[in-house]
Order: C-alpha cells, then sequence, then structure tokens
C-alpha cells in the first residue's frame, strides 16, 4: 500500500485514492490491517474522506503543499536568539520548512555560524539580518504546486563557496511555480 495508497511518516499516515469509492476501499484496506496488527489508534486525531488538511505542519490537498499558517505566526514573533539553544531551536522551526525558503542555506548561513565550535556567541547584524530575513521568507513562503507530467520542467541551480541549493518547477504562462526545494550547506 505504501505509495500507491498510503503514505507513512513515524505514526502518522495519510490513506488517499483517486476518488471517493478507492479512498473508501484503501481506507478499508488499512483498518483491516490496523485491526490485525492491534493498533489503536486515537480517533481525535483521525479525520475521515477529506480533501486537505495539516499533516507534519504543512497544510496538504491533492494540488498543493503550504506552510501551516499558525506554526508560521510562531515563528514570525520570535525576538532574536540570545543564545546558543535559542538559535538551535529557531534553525530547527525554519529548517523543517527549508523547502519553501529559496537559498535557504546561504540565508542561515550567518546564524548557522553561531553554532561553530569555540566560536563565542556574537549575534551581529549580520545574524539578525538573517534571523529577520528567515523569518519574513516563510511569512511569504511560496505555494508548492503538484507536478504536471504534461508540462516541461525547469531547474534552478546556485552555487557558492559554502552552499548549494536548487529549486524544481514549472512555468505556467509567464509564473514559476516551484515544486520542491533542496540545499546543502
Amino acid at each position: 500500500m505504501l505509495g500507491t495508497s498510503m503514505e507513512v511518516f513515524m505514526d502518522d499516515f495519510l490513506v488517499f485514492g483517486d476518488s471517493f469509492d478507492p479512498c473508501l476501499a484503501n481506507l478499508k484496506q488499512m483498518l483491516i490491517r490496523c485491526k490485525q496488527a492491534h493498533l489503536v489508534m486515537n480517533w481525535e486525531k483521525c479525520h475521515f474522506m477529506v480533501t486537505e488538511g495539516i499533516v507534519l505542519g504543512h497544510k496538504v490537498s491533492i494540488a498543493r503543499l503550504e506552510v501551516e499558517k499558525t506554526k508560521i505566526d510562531v515563528i514570525a514573533k520570535l525576538p532574536p536568539p540570545s543564545n546558543v539553544q535559542a538559535v538551535k531551536s529557531f534553525l530547527g522551526d525554519v529548517g523543517f520548512h527549508h523547502r519553501f525558503i529559496k537559498y535557504f542555506s546561504k540565508i542561515s548561513h550567518p546564524v548557522t555560524k553561531l553554532l561553530e565550535k569555540d566560536s563565542g556567541f556574537d549575534l551581529n547584524e549580520e545574524c539578525i539580518k538573517a534571523f529577520e530575513t528567515l523569518k519574513e521568507k516563510l511569512t511569504k513562503a511560496p505555494i508548492m504546486v503538484s507536478l504536471d507530467w504534461s508540462q516541461p520542467f525547469e531547474l534552478m541551480c546556485d552555487v557558492s563557496d559554502f552552499a548549494v541549493g536548487a529549486v524544481l518547477g514549472q512555468r505556467e504562462g509567464k509564473h514559476f511555480h516551484p515544486i520542491h526545494f533542496s540545499a546543502k550547506l
């Protein structure tokens, strides 16, 4: 069932289908397997036959993937980090959404340097600017669209002395729509 009618992440799973009846059949099959394996579900967290929902901090629908607004609102209100633990927490929260931020590695570099061993905690102007830029870009993050196999793909790449990044997307008219971002520091 993996990849064809369901996706699993840790203790969460999604069951899906092309239309109502196949989705219902897939759900029935999954519930039978859960029962056979003596798995218990938290029914308060279960949502059945929905067309969109919040999954792992992302708003997911058949056509797109977006950041979850409530999570982003919390990040947008954060003050600049005052210690290494706050930097780790911030980078963890923002890094979870890195695929929505073009040039994430390049922008976050001054903040990640605060985590280097024996570098001392120097929250300089460059770090504060990077911190604010990451928050701003996250609140204005593009919507990731589902790919359309009938349309051509575009791959944009960028390399610097300390990072590499790429964006896979497709054009609809003159507008470029990202499908996936990737970056490595």
